[in-house]
């Protein structure tokens, strides 16, 4: 299965690294191939790492603009011309999405995929890692929409929630009938 993973670039704590990499694992000894970013800093690289170390493929989707942070040695390495362009060849190449901590372009990328599923564009399963409760304001903003109507699709169908790794693992290998 191909896993688009959004995520942060920045150098993190313990806190958030030690969940991703755990994710990252689980995701290479599972015979996944990573989709994602293509940066080889941050938590982006924690990620990358931990798959790689773990067996599993590197597929990355960089941009022009930042091609320079581009991983070397990835599977295989697209660079995109634009933010765009990214975000759209990284959705097209994945089977399944886990968003994980993040900064405003991570935020960026994960309305995105929920706009396509709310819109019926996509029904690709999507998980949010909710790690150390970085997401919980989030969590609650997604149910007042729910719940005040402003999502034409439950939540429950756009998204899925989990605070372990194995958690969103498992939920995706399920959704894809690999489980």
């Amino acid at each position: 299965m191909n896993i688009c993973v959004f995520l942060s670039a920045a150098d993190l704590d313990e806190r958030y690294t030690r969940p991703a990499r755990e994710f990252a694992e689980l995701l290479g000894k599972g015979g996944h191939t990573l989709v994602w970013g293509g940066s080889n800093v941050g938590l982006m690289k924690v990620v990358a790492d931990g798959v790689h170390e773990a067996g599993g493929r590197l597929l990355g989707v960089s941009v022009e603009f930042l091609s320079a942070k581009a991983r070397p040695g990835a599977d295989e390495m697209v660079i995109a011309a634009d933010l765009a362009q990214r975000k759209k060849l990284l959705l097209e190449k994945a089977d399944a999405v886990v968003i994980m901590v993040g900064g405003t372009g991570t935020l960026d990328e994960a309305t995105e995929i929920l706009e396509l599923k709310k819109h019926g564009r996509t029904e690709k399963p999507v998980v949010l890692l909710n790690t150390a409760g970085f997401y919980d304001g989030l969590q609650e903003q997604f149910r007042r929409m729910d719940d005040e109507g402003f999502l034409p699709r439950p939540l429950s169908e756009l998204m899925h929630f989990t605070e372990e790794p194995a958690g969103a693992l498992a939920y995706l290998e399920e959704s894809l009938g690999l489980r």
